[in-house]
């Protein structure tokens, strides 16, 4: 370039001779297979001021230096070439017309490199041109795939060969493309920045089954030995393909489980476990696992495996199911109701499968379900029967489990059918037994001698209570008056009861009902009664006089009970 640039200076000095630029083009690159031949297109031009009466020009091999003494591939002068390039060249360009074009046959990996031209119009008139051409020499054809072979669309794999050489032309084939899917093949010649090409198409729809398939490109020469072949595997991308999850899982509480999922995809996928909107693991993977220890039935539910990548997203989804015991039935609180009122019990549970709920009073059975997670009791009008303990009671093959309640009915008294007096001898004993809730207050009516008793006077009346029921006894001593009659009278804050009480006749006091405490204080009544007032003594005692006040006695029977007659 440097001498070129020297020539040019000096041709200015001496004259102006080269008054135009000095240009060529030629291929920057050009390739050909070894052994066979290629030719470098080539044109050049200098100043139209020249006129010269010959045209001579000279090839160099890897540098446009003369003074480098570089190989001479050809030189139309003399013929003298460089041993390398000795029969292997000829000029198939007419350099008066400008065309520089070289073949060269035989080719070899040696001869592979720059190659530059330099003009020679004699004189002065020389130029190496800078614009060069660089020789490849290659041992296989060229498989170009696309940017992406995808499954659902056609993709299209191109062979590359070059065709440069105008004596040999290649003949090219595809290998192992018969199994791909609609696979058809094209062929074109191609021509870029003055080199040519055959180009083989191959096109198909590709599959999964596709993806790390090779395929092969095959260049032959008629007529001779050469064989040249290429080999490309395929990378065929799809959507991710789940191969393999588990099917749904029914286990008990506290197990151990693993689930699996396993993917095919490229590129690969990323894997995600969900247990409905929640991610519990996920990583770019072929196979992801997700362990699951001491389960419990807040884990049942619904698993989803999702493998996505840029191409598409799948999933499978399974279900986990937790078998478990019943859980504590739970009940509306304990309840508390007016006798006559309609009363509703919820008892509700969770297990699985589900249970049998049935609820039980004092071990009998008033309400069950079955397969059910929740009994409604449903008591229109309750009655003081009602009233009392309850269980609800929930089972299934892996449990059981139970809840008590207190159902409480508050009702009016109700006077019961053992309530009555026995006379025996001089003792009249009555006895009321009422049931009531909230606990009634009892007393005891002479309605014939203007006279109430209640469990206040405690020296009259005793009184005991067992649950709702309440019983008290009324003692009288002395002889029985035809006329008399007692009432029993119960009331609280639902109501009030009045019987009058049946008189029956008994040779035995009824101190069993009296009890052991009743039976003194009914003794010490009568010792007490005894010493202040008899028929037989004909006085009384001063200390007594208050007692009997209270139940009317005053000497004369105007205002109590007979004298004579009855005591307390």
């Amino acid at each position: 370039m440097k001498a070129a640039g020297a020539l040019l200076t000096l041709g200015i000095l001496f004259g102006g001779t080269l008054g135009g630029p000095w240009s060529a083009w030629m291929p920057q690159t050009i390739m050909a297979f070894e052994g066979t031949c290629v030719a470098i297109p080539c044109r050049f031009d200098y100043p139209d001021e020249l006129r010269p009466s010959a045209v001579h020009g000279i090839w160099y091999f890897n540098s446009p230096y003369p003074r480098n003494y570089p190989p001479v591939v050809y030189k139309s002068r003399t013929g003298i070439v460089h041993e390398s390039f000795q029969g292997r060249t000829r000029l198939l360009g007419d350099l008066q017309a400008r065309n520089c074009t070289l073949q060269l046959s035989r080719l070899s990996p040696e001869l592979a490199g720059k190659y530059f031209f330099r003009g020679d119009l004699g004189g002065y008139n020389q130029y190496t041109y800078s614009e060069h051409s660089n020789l490849e020499i290659v041992d296989k054809p060229t498989i170009v795939p696309p940017a992406a072979v995808v499954v659902g669309t056609e993709a299209e794999l191109r062979c590359v060969v070059p065709d440069n050489c105008p004596t040999m032309k290649p003949m090219v084939s595809w290998l192992n493309h018969e199994a791909l899917e609609d696979q058809a093949v094209f062929g074109q010649l191609e021509e870029e920045s003055g080199t040519w090409s055959q180009v083989s198409l191959l096109k198909f729809q590709p599959l999964r089954e596709n993806n790390g398939h090779e395929l092969g490109c095959q260049v032959t020469y008629p007529n001779t030995t050469f064989l040249f072949e290429a080999f490309a595997t395929l990378d065929v991308k799809y959507v991710p393909q789940i191969l393999q999850v588990n099917s749904s899982v029914e286990i008990t509480e506290g197990s151990h489980v693993v689930l699996v999922c396993m993917a095919d995809s490229n590129p690969m996928a990323l894997l995600a476990w969900f247990k409905e909107e929640a991610v519990l693991r996920e990583e770019p993977s072929t196979n992801l696992t997700l362990e699951l220890d001491n389960v419990t039935h807040a884990q049942d539910g619904i698993y989803t495996c999702v493998a996505e990548n840029v191409y598409g997203r799948v999933n499978r989804s399974l279900a986990l199911t937790v078998m478990y015991a019943p859980r504590k039935p739970s009940v509306n609180s304990s309840v508390v109701a007016v006798e006559g009122e309609s009363v509703t019990i919820l008892c509700t549970t969770e297990s699985n499968p589900e249970p049998i709920i049935t609820i039980f009073k004092e071990k009998q059975m008033v309400a069950t379900v079955v397969y059910e997670s929740e009994l409604l009791l449903e008591i229109p009008a309750v009655t003081h029967e009602d009233d009392g303990e309850y269980w609800c009671v929930a089972e299934n093959q892996y449990g059981q489990r139970g809840s008590a309640f207190n159902l409480t009915v508050e009702f009016a008294p109700i006077i019961l059918l053992e309530s009555k007096c026995t006379a025996a001898r001089d003792t009249v004993q009555c006895v009321c037994t009422v049931l009531a809730n909230p606990e009634p207050v009892i007393s005891f009516e002479l309605p014939t001698r203007n006279v109430t008793v209640n469990e206040t006077d405690q020296e009259f009346v005793y009184s005991q209570k067992t649950g709702y029921m309440v019983t008290s006894i009324l003692t009288l001593r002395g002889e029985l008056d035809s006329q008399l009659f007692v009432v029993c009278s119960a009331r609280n804050l639902y109501g009030t009861k009045n019987q009058q009480l049946q008189f029956h006749h008994s040779n035995n006091l009824m101190w069993a009902k009296v009890g052991p405490v009743g039976a003194v204080v009914a003794f010490v009544i009568l010792i007490a009664a005894v010493l202040c007032v008899t028929p037989w003594l004909g006085h009384g005692d001063p200390l007594c006089t208050p007692v009997m006040q209270r139940v009317g006695w005053a000497g004369n029977g105007t205002q109590g009970l007979s004298p004579g007659r009855y005591w307390l």
